[in-house]
């Protein structure tokens, strides 16, 4: 794909696990010839994890992108009325990112960045992280994705063995192995599988962390 002269809005929230693959696709966008401008969450900015320092993050994407970046909202508003990306990409996008998106809160550069660029009628790009997503991030994913002109990166659960399933049945728990989880869910089929008090449930099951 040639995105020789394309301006590429890269929005970076606060999943630091995932900041060295994000890294990785930034300076792969730039080899195939795109303008990155990275727009960093002020959690970004500010956090430093047992992943780095933002300093250190911060510094090797302006290095890479040859850009100092978006850090603050009257940065990121002029997008709107300027209009000079073509695509924006949210990689990571948290859950809590996707959330306020979802329900129009606007309080970071990304954010900010997001819905300027959208004013403009072009593709939005989420690459989700979250360890939620088929718990209380679901409703806020499946309203994004049937919002017009925003795609997902594909995802999937990223250990389904240590991260198990477990379900119940009448309202009893029934097992949590994760290797018979489809044969179980057959084999309930219509005994009135009820969903477990106080939980963030999807069809009838939910994920363990």
């Amino acid at each position: 794909m040639d995105l020789s002269n394309r301006n590429i809005g890269y929005g970076i929230t606060g999943s630091f696990c995932t900041f060295a693959k994000t890294r990785k696709e930034i300076q792969r966008l730039t080899e195939m010839g795109a303008h990155v401008i990275p727009i960093f969450s002020y959690q970004t900015q500010n956090c430093d994890t047992r992943f780095g320092t933002a300093k250190e993050f911060m510094e090797e994407v302006c290095d890479i992108t040859g850009n100092p970046g978006i850090r603050t909202l009257q940065e990121a508003e002029p997008i709107g009325p300027k209009g000079y990306l073509d695509v924006m990409v949210i990689a990571p996008c948290t859950g809590n990112s996707a959330a306020k998106l979802a329900n129009a809160i606007t309080d970071t550069p990304v954010l900010m960045a997001a819905k300027a660029h959208m004013r403009n009628g072009k593709p939005l790009v989420i690459a989700i992280s979250t360890n939620d997503a088929l718990g209380a991030s679901f409703k806020n994913i499946g309203m994004l994705m049937n919002t017009k002109h925003i795609y997902f990166v594909p995802f999937a659960q990223d250990n389904y063995e240590k991260n198990q399933i477990r379900w119940w049945q009448n309202g009893t728990f029934a097992g949590d192995d994760f290797s018979s989880f489809g044969r179980k869910a057959v084999a309930a089929g219509g005994t009135g599988i009820k969903k477990p008090p106080d939980r963030s449930v999807w069809g009838g099951f939910y994920i363990i962390r």
